[in-house]
């Protein structure tokens, strides 16, 4: 470009600037400034779980946990804790050494397919066993017999395939004497190792001896309290379901149902794995309550109370093992804003692998809010989800208990319920978000639908199935089989 050119389009672009500047204004009303827009009111964050209070001995169990309901308004409102007892993985170790006494039910319900069965499971037992573990062999009817504890080295494995050959169905069903019986076989090696497991067997009722279970169960705490673990296992159709549970809930170890005998062996082989990997015995999770939250539940497991604390006793931990609890508290805060606690809870326990108490503690607290709106918003999703996997899990129970008595329309009406819980908290953690337990609720539903015509095998069948899924829903972990 030229410096003529330059000068003229400066001057061009001067002549715009003045026609634009002479031209008259339109005659307007100034504009009244907008008012500034309100700031917005900041949501205070919930509280996190506290820091944990001093740990006098940090161990193998780790405890989680937090609320369904992070903010709560005045007045009085539920709110579900969700705890999670975790154990610490121990890679690549071996299995430890194991004093196990095997508790045999040799009643004449027994005979045919499930005593040959049994024989066959504890055969198998053997096998697995090396010259560290000790193990002792009862069988009871009406009267108990036993082969005494023996190091499981070749020659007393022949003897103890010899004597597991000789065991013969008769008589009734002595579970206590034979309880007690496992127990003293046990007690001489007890000191030599650190675990020291009963693993229960039957297929019935008992009907010799101590018949309640109130009786049982005081039994196998006494049994517990010697520092023995009792895992019971009811296999057919017969047992009683809810005994064989309380026994497992009060002796620390694992309950479960063999509806096929042929399935004996493998749940054999599973207690030994847990029993030769525990970490962690004599659990127990406690909490203290502070004014203004009121207890309500701990779903699905026997708790004990005294004044404001709450004691719930817990299963003896394998490597791994994950237990879910769900609390089940009512809230009603003193104040109308800020934080106010809403439980402390302190898991006590004797760790294995360091010989030595051990514990975990976890304190959980809300926010207090007037706006029920954000109350409603703020719940936490994954809490929400696991109370109401607890709250299904009752249902479960109930329902099975209904077709026990014979009232199949009341069991279907309880498994109804649990379609309205689920949608409630499906509108807080998304469509989805229990698939899993619809399909265990729609699996119930079917078994109470074919309950009325089954034979009453079969009705017995469902009905320890459903129970089943009621602990596995409501937490339990490797402590069901």
């Amino acid at each position: 470009m030229n410096r003529t050119t330059a000068y003229l389009g400066t001057a061009a672009a001067l002549l715009l600037v003045a026609v634009i500047v002479g031209l008259p204004r339109l005659t307007q009303s100034p504009t009244p400034p907008s008012p500034p827009s309100p700031a917005p009111v900041p949501v205070p964050a919930p509280p996190a779980p506290k820091p944990p209070e001093p740990v006098g001995h940090p161990g193998s169990l780790s405890l989680t946990g937090r609320l369904s309901h992070p903010y709560v308004v005045p007045g009085t409102s539920d709110v579900f804790a969700t705890l999670e007892v975790t154990a610490v993985e121990v890679p690549g170790s071996a299995r430890a050494p194991v004093n196990l006494a095997l508790v045999i039910d040799r009643s004449g319900s027994m005979s045919g397919a499930k005593i040959e069965q049994a024989r066959r499971a504890a055969l198998r037992l053997v096998d697995l066993l090396n010259e560290h573990d000790r193990l002792a062999i009862v069988h009871y009817g009406s009267d108990v017999r036993a082969l005494g504890g023996l190091f499981a080295t070749e020659d007393n494995k022949a003897r103890m395939r010899r004597y597991i050959h000789s065991i013969q169905d008769e008589g009734g069903t002595n579970i206590g004497e034979g309880l007690w019986a496992g127990k003293n076989h046990l007690a001489g090696a007890m000191s030599d190792f650190k675990v020291n497991r009963l693993l229960l067997l039957s297929d019935g009722q008992p009907t010799v001896g101590i018949t309640s279970v109130a009786g049982l169960a005081n039994t196998v705490a006494k049994i517990r309290a010697a520092g023995v673990s009792v895992t019971s296992l009811g296999v057919g159709a017969d047992f009683n379901e809810d005994l064989m549970q309380r026994l497992a809930d009060v002796g620390g170890g694992s309950y479960g149902f063999i509806s096929d005998a042929t399935a004996m062996a493998a749940l054999f082989e599973r207690d030994l794995k847990q029993a030769g990997t525990m970490v962690a015995r004599g659990v127990t999770l406690s909490f203290a309550l502070p004014e203004g939250v009121a207890f309500r539940e701990v779903f699905g497991r026997p708790t004990s109370q005294s004044g404001r604390t709450v004691s719930v006793s817990l299963p003896d931990f394998s490597a791994g093992q994950v237990e879910k609890l769900v609390v089940r508290l009512s809230a009603t805060p003193a104040v109308t804003s800020g934080s106010v606690d809403i439980a402390s809870f302190k898991l006590d326990y004797a760790d294995l692998l360091t010989d030595s108490a051990a514990d975990a503690r976890l304190a959980l607290a809300a926010m207090v809010t007037q706006d029920s709106t954000l109350a409603q918003a703020k719940r936490d999703k994954g809490a929400v989800v696991e109370a109401t996997k607890a709250r299904a899990a009752v249902n479960y129970k109930k329902a099975a208990d209904a077709i026990s008595a014979g009232d199949f329309d009341g069991a279907r009406r309880t498994l109804e319920e649990n379609n309205a819980y689920f949608f409630e908290a499906e509108q807080v953690a998304g469509q989805g978000a229990l698939a899993d337990e619809r399909q265990n609720n729609e699996a119930a539903y079917g078994l109470s639908t074919t309950a009325p015509t089954a034979s009453p095998a079969a009705r017995s069948e469902a009905v320890k199935e459903m129970k089943v899924q009621s602990l596995k829903s409501g937490g339990r972990g490797d402590s069901v089989y």
